[in-house]
């Protein structure tokens, strides 16, 4: 099966925002008793187009956090944002979780649940109509959202590629 080849951007310099998805406590029996760590899935964003998710594990919460803003440096994809809605609607899959996001007018806000608007709101995007379908696991969620806001494409990228007028992709 083919990889996308998504907008991937490098870190840099850029203002980046972290949000805590989902953090889970994780219990290993042994026979000198249970030890315990912890795993950290967080998404980062500069709120103007680029985001980026990591999952982070370690024996204290502090420390699994960092590792996930570490981890998510490196996943960073730019999104293309227009007017602060998305340019198309969108389906993506992700093992057993399945999201739909589609563009909506001015003073929607997000309408999207907990892990789909922790990435959305990351990425900029302040009118949009999500839906989560299928799992509601918080790590596939995120995966399946990444996937779909990878898959978007510019208008203008639209046009170049059918040789057509930016006017008439909007207006078919």
């Amino acid at each position: 099966m083919a990889k996308n080849s998504f907008n991937k951007v490098k870190a840099g310099d850029l203002e980046l925002k972290e949000k805590v998805v989902a953090i889970n406590r994780v219990t290993k029996t042994t026979k000198g008793g249970r030890t315990f760590s912890f795993s950290a899935l967080v998404v980062v964003g500069n709120e103007n187009g680029v985001v980026g998710h990591g999952l982070g594990k370690a024996k204290e919460v502090q420390q699994a956090i960092t590792k996930g803003i570490d981890d998510a440096k490196k996943n960073l994809i730019k999104v293309p944002v227009m007017h602060g809605t998305i340019p198309h609607d969108q389906f993506a899959k992700e093992g057993a979780a399945k999201v739909l996001i589609k563009p909506a007018a001015h003073g929607t806000g997000v309408i999207a649940g907990g892990s789909m608007r922790a990435v959305l709101e990351s990425a900029g995007v302040t009118d949009v109509l999500a839906k989560s379908l299928g799992s509601a696991n918080p790590h596939n969620v995120v995966k399946a959202t990444f996937k779909a806001l990878g898959l978007l494409r510019e208008p203008i990228s639209v046009a170049r590629t059918r040789s057509i007028s930016l006017k008439k992709v909007f207006n078919g």
